[in-house]
């Protein structure tokens, strides 16, 4: 598992291997990792799941950290791509040297978790928090934020009833 500040030192570490390259790097993270860092909503995270560029040498630095710290060497990977629907409204984590780290707002955050659906007990909490950390009410206060980055077709059944179940509690 993968603590703020572990995540925090993974990154300096793909810093300096971007240094190593030559590489200016940007890195936006998704998901768990930014419940983690960025809310502090969870203590830690398994992997960090984000968009990047350049992908070739993003990912030839994030191996080369992963075998330095005995890491799997996807933990930092991009299989959450296919759910950043919208480019989102962005805000800077970590500027370094050669590495631009950044997540999506807290609005953008909730409505990709509900179009990704997949409401396992980390996800579940994650919705629940962005819905409190925004101050929504009513289930279609939270519908309204997702319809502004995602079209109606794209919101899966499953994602009204756990906003219905969550805002009745």
């Amino acid at each position: 598992m993968l603590d703020r500040a572990m995540i925090l030192r993974l990154f300096r570490d793909v810093n300096a291997e971007l240094r190593k390259q030559g590489v200016i790097g940007e890195i936006g993270m998704c998901g768990g990792a930014v419940m983690c860092l960025v809310f502090q909503a969870r203590r830690a995270t398994r992997d960090v799941d984000a968009i990047f560029e350049p992908t070739r040498e993003l990912r030839r630095a994030a191996k080369a950290v992963a075998a330095r710290r005995g890491l799997a060497s996807d933990w930092l990977n991009d299989a959450a791509k296919g759910y950043f629907h919208a480019d989102p409204p962005r805000e800077k984590v970590l500027d370094l040297s050669h590495l631009r780290v950044w997540a999506p707002r807290a609005d953008y955050m909730l409505a990709m978790k509900c179009v990704s659906a997949r409401f396992d007990s980390h996800d579940r909490d994650d919705v629940l928090f962005l819905i409190r950390y925004l101050g929504l009410k009513r289930p279609a206060a939270v519908f309204k934020v997702i319809e502004q980055y995602y079209p109606s077709r794209l919101i899966p059944a499953k994602t009204q009833f756990l906003v219905e179940e969550l805002l009745a509690e």
